[in-house]
């Protein structure tokens, strides 16, 4: 019988290795899988490859990761924003590598990656530094660059619902890159709040399907925080 619930997120997350690279969930805190951060956080694996649209906010969660050094190099869109302070801190002092990728470019190269496509060329950076050093064409008229798929060995995302198989959706913007980090890595783990039946989810509401999906955690929907929104 398929059944890719793990008991706990510590489990989930035990053979995450020295160097891994790592996709992370979120658009900034939403959809942020934070319970499977902290367990990597508590399971040790060092000089890893973070990719996730930000560089972490505040204290917690990917933020927490950075500060306890354990992040080789970020790859992701946003890196600054006001509560960033601990890659601020990591990248001014060289401790830490960034790559800089446009956010339409990061989304489509993770989904190259699990569409097992090679490479493909996009307008979006040309004329920048961003695209120094990478070959560039002229298509109809127009400058593109040239962009390779990003995968990862493992994915960390969050979902709403899901059943023993795998199967996921999203509440709202929760969704964001979790579907084709799924796709682009060899081992993806989700945390789902509410855990269903086979059968009971509506074929056409399943974003992630099973075939993705190697681990299911679930995590209890927190109590309803400040202002009304739960987690």
């Amino acid at each position: 019988m398929i059944n890719k619930f793990v008991a706990t997120p510590d489990q989930a997350l035990a053979d995450v290795r020295d160097g891994a690279t790592v996709m992370i969930g979120g658009f900034g805190t939403a959809g942020l899988p934070n319970e499977l951060v902290e367990a990597l956080l508590r399971q040790g694996a060092r000089e890893l490859t973070v990719v996730n649209n930000n560089a972490g906010n505040g204290d917690t969660g990917l933020a927490a990761l950075l500060a306890a050094g354990r992040v080789r190099k970020i790859i992701c869109s946003f890196p600054r924003q006001a509560d960033s302070h601990h890659f601020d801190r990591l990248y001014r002092a060289g401790q830490i590598e960034l790559e800089l990728v446009p956010q339409g470019n990061l989304a489509e190269r993770i989904r190259a990656a699990g569409a097992g496509i090679g490479a493909f060329f996009t307008p979006t950076g040309h004329g920048t530094d961003l695209a120094k050093g990478r070959e560039t064409r002229v298509i109809n008229g127009r400058h593109y660059v040239l962009e390779y798929p990003l995968a990862a060995d493992f994915a960390l995302i969050k979902a709403e619902r899901g059943d023993r198989w795998g199967n996921l959706s999203y509440r709202m913007t929760a969704r964001n890159f979790g579907p084709i980090m799924a796709a682009a890595a060899t081992t993806a783990i989700a945390s789902v709040h509410e855990v269903v039946e086979l059968g009971e989810m509506d074929p056409e509401a399943i974003v992630t399907p099973g075939i993705y999906i190697q681990r299911v955690v679930q995590i209890p929907r927190a109590s309803t925080l400040a202002g009304g929104v739960k987690s």
